[in-house]
C-alpha cells in the first residue's frame, strides 16, 4: 500500500468515525464510554495522518 493510499484510508476511517460520534451525541441518552472510545480512535488516527504526512501534531 503506497503512503499516499494508506492516508486516505486514514482519512475515510476518521470521517466514519466522525459520522459515527455526531449519531451517538445525537441520541436522547449519548453512551459516554462510546463517546469517550471514538474519540480516542479519532484522535489516533488523526496522529497517525500527521506522522505520515511529516507535519507535527502540536504546536
Amino acid at each position: 500500500m503506497s503512503l499516499q493510499s494508506r492516508i486516505e484510508s486514514l482519512k475515510s476511517r476518521h470521517a466514519g468515525l466522525e459520522s459515527r460520534i455526531f449519531e451517538e451525541d445525537q441520541r436522547p441518552q449519548p453512551d459516554a464510554g462510546t463517546l469517550s472510545r471514538l474519540k480516542l480512535e479519532k484522535l489516533r488516527l488523526k496522529e497517525e495522518m500527521e506522522r505520515l504526512k511529516g507535519t507535527p501534531t502540536h504546536s
